[in-house]
């Protein structure tokens, strides 16, 4: 855990619009977001690609752990505490703040045995442990977006060893960054070219998946079929993911393979 006097001091603050709730980190930029009608969905679309990697594994008991750096609204740990009752989740967020305000107006669930929230550094917790996880989300900027000691080659190495031989990172970048092009080579290289960067989403959030463990090698056909199951199960709808996929990145055979 990070000392006392390096916790982010900038506010933590809430605006609601049209029925949603939303998170700012002292600026009208949005940090994540609630519809009060649906709090167990994903609203922001970069979320949703986040959890696209759900498609390229067969979902029969994966994934059983998962680690994500950034809590934010809380989006993803409840839509993964919802909807994959197997999985454990471990949130590692450096600002205590952060977690009361998503208890408090975004909902999200107090059950340590199952979502377990520790308060302190992401990249010191990637760096300092070796328990494994088969899914790990990275999403943590400051107020300025900027993703500071996680986004450099050492914290992208140590998210590859800390992956289960099924394991699948995947990173929220900014594509409109001017540094976005440098942190899809530190993954790149942390992760020996096994990297598959999806197109960018409308609000300029990019999102890039990597493997070090068994390759992913599925079939479009695959893909919807399982988006398809996805969407029944959850109301997650990857279907135009996979679309924009495809008319913006060219498939060997057809396949997503990396």
């Amino acid at each position: 855990m990070r000392p006392a006097k390096k916790i982010p001091r900038h506010s933590v603050d809430i605006s609601e619009d049209s029925g949603v709730r939303n998170l700012h980190f002292g600026s009208d930029w949005i940090q994540g977001a609630m519809r009060i009608a649906r709090p167990w969905s994903l609203e922001l679309a970069y979320t949703r690609e986040m959890m696209a990697g759900l498609l390229m594994r067969p979902l029969a008991r994966w994934p059983r752990h998962a680690l994500l750096i950034g809590l934010g609204a809380g989006s993803l740990a409840k839509f993964i505490y919802r909807y994959l009752p197997d999985c454990r989740i471990t949130v590692v967020e450096i600002n205590p703040q952060v977690e009361f305000v998503a208890r408090q107006f975004f909902k999200l669930p107090d059950d340590p045995r199952r979502l377990d929230v520790v308060i302190g550094c992401g990249a010191d917790y990637m760096l300092s442990g070796d328990r494994r996880y088969d899914m790990i989300l990275i999403d943590g900027f400051d107020p300025d977006a900027k993703a500071g000691a996680l986004d450099t080659e050492p914290f992208y190495q140590a998210c590859r060893a800390r992956l289960s031989d099924t394991g699948l990172c995947s990173f929220n970048l900014l594509g409109w960054n001017k540094g976005y092009a440098a942190s899809v080579g530190r993954i790149r290289a942390a992760f020996d070219g096994r990297v598959a960067v999806f197109p960018s989403c409308d609000s300029g959030n990019t999102i890039a998946f990597a493997t070090g463990g068994d390759r992913v090698d599925v079939s479009l056909d695959e893909l919807r079929a399982r988006a398809v199951q996805l969407k029944k199960d959850t109301r997650l709808d990857l279907l135009p993911t996979i679309t924009r996929l495809q008319l913006s990145h060219p498939l060997p055979d057809g396949r997503l393979i990396f």
